[in-house]
């Protein structure tokens, strides 16, 4: 498995298939991935998808470790105040971080360090280390708030990645649109993708 595991922050805006297929793909690239799941996120897969995640951090992951068919130990998850896990400190042996989807809420919070919980915290961590952010956007449309909140953070190096899948590549179906987003999102992680080909190049 990848030495510096990935952080994959799930939130409360609409988009949850995203991140379930990003899991899914992180989990066979061979990624220890530490999960990082809000209460709206809950919510939000179990609406969006036939996921149904249990009540505890243990058991939930569990569950993502069945569902995807992990190894043991290659899913992490950790609870909104569970403070001594290893994304809370730039002292962790972590690795970049994508909070996929990103809700607007949680945007704003990570553009004013507010780290009131440990997906705000972990973000706060990968912008002062220096380490790869991207925050999957799904919100239409956006204020002069979100605008700005994602000027700031761009400044800073973080990567906005809003969740707005192209057609170029004749989609066929929802799972084709999810696809593109998470093949863009893999790229940027510097992780091997065949989920669509790369502009200019066709599929053999």
């Amino acid at each position: 498995m990848i030495d510096k595991p990935i952080t994959l922050a799930i939130t409360g805006a609409s988009g949850a298939p995203y991140a379930l297929r990003l899991l899914q793909c992180l989990v066979a690239a061979k990624c220890t991935v530490n999960v990082l799941v809000s209460k709206a996120a809950q919510v939000v897969l179990a609406t969006e998808t036939s996921l149904k995640l249990p009540g505890t951090t243990e058991k939930m992951q569990s569950h993502l470790t069945q569902v995807f068919n992990a190894q043991e130990g290659q899913i992490n998850v950790f609870g909104r105040e569970q403070w001594f896990a290893p994304v809370a400190s730039g002292s962790g042996r972590n690795g970049p971080m994508v909070v996929c989807p990103c809700s607007t809420g949680s945007l704003s919070a990570i553009a004013t360090g507010a780290s009131n919980n440990l997906i705000e915290r972990a973000a706060d961590v990968a912008i002062k280390e220096k380490r790869s952010l991207i925050l999957v956007i799904r919100e239409t449309p956006y204020s002069a708030i979100h605008l700005e909140n994602m000027l700031k953070l761009a400044n800073l190096g973080v990567t906005i990645m809003p969740a707005s899948p192209g057609f170029y590549h004749e989609p066929k179906s929802m799972e084709d649109l999810v696809d593109f987003m998470v093949a863009r999102i893999l790229t940027h992680l510097g992780i091997e993708q065949e989920l669509m080909p790369f502009w200019g190049e066709k599929n053999s």
